[in-house]
Order: C-alpha cells, then structure tokens, then sequence
C-alpha cells in the first residue's frame, strides 16, 4: 500500500520513518525543503519528492498514486490542503490543526466514499479519543477536562519553551479563541484565560490556561462540562501575554519606512530559533485526561496519564512521537479495514469504538508512548 506524506518536518520525518519501516508501506514524503528530505533520502521505501504543496496541480499529482494521505503542513495550509486531497478522491489523516471548520467538507468526502480524519495528534487527537472513550463506558457523562503540554526538559530563559512544530502555529494556541462548555452552555473564551497552578508528580508545578482543544468536542457528545488547557512553565503566560496585547501577532500589515510587513511574520522569525528545539535537547509531553460521571448507579472517574520523553535510541523527539504515532496508527486502522465511516471523522467517533482504541493504545504502547489509565468509584 502506498501512503504519502506531507510535510518532512521534525514531526513528518518520523511518521515517514514509522509507515516505512519493515517495508509496511511505500511512502511517498512531499516538502519544498531539501534539507528535510535529504534526511529521508537513503531510508528504505521512503520516496522524498521536493514540491510546494500549496500548488494544487503539483499536490494533486503526488497524492494521485496513493492510497492514504497523512497531512502535515502548517495549520495555516491546512484546510486548502485537505480539499485537494479530499477532491482527488485520497482518504486522509490530517494534524495540521487548521482554524476552519472541518465539516464543510463532510459532504465532499461522502460523495468521494473515503475517510478523512481530522485533528488526529496527541491534542487534539489522542485527547479527543480517550474522551470519547471515558464517555462511550459511562451511561451519563458530567465532566471532560484535558490537560496537555509539550516542553523542554532544560528551562531556558526568557520563553523556558521549545517545539518541534511552526512557530505560527505556536502562537495560534495564544490568540485562537477557546471553546468550552460550562453546565451546558458553549462560552467562548480569549486564550490563555483562567490561568492556574497544577502539581504533576516527576515535573511538579506547572501553569495551566484556557486554549482552543476542545475543537468538535463540544459538537459530538452531549457532555454539559468540557474544558482543554494548555500547560506550560510557570511565568510564560504573562510574557506571550505582553507581546499578544502589544500587537506582536497581529496579522494586519504595519508600513515601515515605506515598506508593509506582519507583525506577526517579524515575530515568527525572531521566535523560531529561541523555539526550536534542536536535535538531542530533550522534551517532553504531558496530559492529564479525566471523563466523570455515572456508571451502574455510581460516580465514576476515569484518568487517562501520560509522560512521554525523547527518545534518546532514535533521537526523536516526544511531541514528535505523541503526535505522529498517533496519526500513523490511525493511518493504520483506516488501511487495514479496521474503521468504517465515510466522510470527516474527528477523533473521538474513533474513541467511541472500543476496538479502535485497544489498537491504536496497543501501537503507541509499543512504541513506547503509554497512557496510564485509572478508574475510580466516588
């Protein structure tokens, strides 16, 4: 079976590398930087192909061959991007996380018969699947709440913050409103609202705010609580709060000595080198997932841990195998048959499937990503 891959970043490499391995599946991976590519160049049943994705013609030629295409661009590509996969007829895995709603390609992908999951890495992703897990055991469900953060192991000053993934998309999660439910009602929230401090046994104190992950969440199951948030550092919210009020991400051109420029192009270039975590610094991902509600008459709370760190034998980073083994197993479920569902499916319909989860919770597992489950009876 062929898969190909778009996106040959810190985060695409290695899904590549995993679909390759042992010769599963031919792979097929499509980037416009040769230097990512030239990584993948000499690794068996990986095919490197240097084109600009957002050319739709070129796009479309690259997915023709394939089976399955896993989506890896930049949010800000992300949404074009499905479409033109989805309109050549391609099922799909997609992480890019892209603002738009997904579901107005639902109609599309139905009349096409394929499967395109969507915001399928660890958060949204993983998240959403062990939620919808928590809910589908429960007869009643009162609470879903999230919480999950990528961070370096070694605090370094100013930001004490690194990621594996576009700083665009970083600073996406610190302006994109978030969505929550509160007793039954949708309220929106700015980002990085309702900060708290939050004890993690091996981390410790952490600092944790309102962010844009409960997604399609709110618009699937009929839970009257809901809330994801994001974790970081304590400290680091005030510092990407002053340069958010200061008009740093602002997206409206600015002219400076004659010339028009984004603030948050300048910010995104200044950003990514302090951010960019380089290959061998280690990090690591948390998430906390608890689904409360009632089971046979009782109280029940289920918690989904996990503490995910590099891994030091492939020098891969976490956030990397969090989110990319997550989509690859996906890609997995849908190439072996083992998922039926046309049209776009977000995570937890996949959650909602007992079988699904066993397999894709057994293939993190062996690739060393383990979430810690726990029930309670209250």
């Amino acid at each position: 079976m062929k898969i190909a891959v778009l996106g040959a970043g810190l985060i695409g490499g290695p899904m590549a590398r995993d679909l390759a391995v042992g010769g599963e599946f031919d792979v097929t991976v499509a980037d416009l930087n040769p230097v990512a590519l030239q990584r993948l160049s000499e690794v068996d049943h990986i095919t490197p192909i240097q084109i600009d994705v957002s050319d739709k013609a070129a796009l479309t030629r690259i997915v023709q061959p394939v089976d399955l295409v896993i989506n890896a661009v930049p949010g800000f590509m992300g949404f074009k991007t499905l479409t033109t996969i989805i309109e050549a007829g391609k099922n799909a895995v997609d992480i890019a996380f892209f603002p738009e709603d997904p579901f107005v390609l639902d109609d599309l992908a139905k009349s096409k018969g394929i499967t395109a999951v969507v915001d399928c890495g660890v958060a949204p992703g993983m998240s959403n699947m062990l939620v919808g897990l928590g809910h589908r055991r429960l007869d009643h469900t009162e609470t879903a709440i999230i919480y999950v953060g990528g961070l370096p192991e070694i605090r370094q000053w100013p930001y004490e913050y690194k990621a594996v993934f576009s700083p665009v998309d970083v600073i996406e999660e610190y302006v994109r409103p978030a969505v929550y439910v509160e007793n039954g009602v949708v309220v929106k929230r700015p980002a990085m609202s309702d900060p708290e401090l939050i004890d993690f046994p091996g981390i410790g104190t952490l600092e944790a705010f309102n962010t844009d992950g409960v997604r399609s969440l709110y618009k699937t199951l009929e839970i009257p609580n809901m809330k994801e948030k994001t974790l970081r550092y304590p400290g680091h919210i005030e510092k990407i709060a002053v340069l958010r009020e200061s008009g740093f991400f602002n997206t409206e051109p600015v002219e400076i000595n004659g010339v028009k420029i984004r603030p948050l192009d300048v910010t995104a270039k200044l950003l990514f080198p302090m951010w960019q975590l380089k290959p061998g610094e280690a990090d690591f991902t948390i998430m906390k997932i608890v689904v409360e509600g009632e089971q046979a008459g009782r109280k029940t709370r289920y918690t989904w841990d996990l503490l995910d760190r590099l891994d030091p034998a492939s020098g891969i980073h976490s956030m990397a195998r969090t989110t990319g083994y997550t989509a690859t197993m996906a890609a997995r479920l849908i190439s072996q048959n083992r998922f039926h569902r046309a049209g776009i499916v977000v995570p937890e319909q996949i959650g909602s499937e007992p079988a699904c989860m066993e397999f894709i919770l057994k293939g993190l597992a062996d690739r060393g990503v383990i979430y810690h489950e726990k029930k309670e009876t209250l």
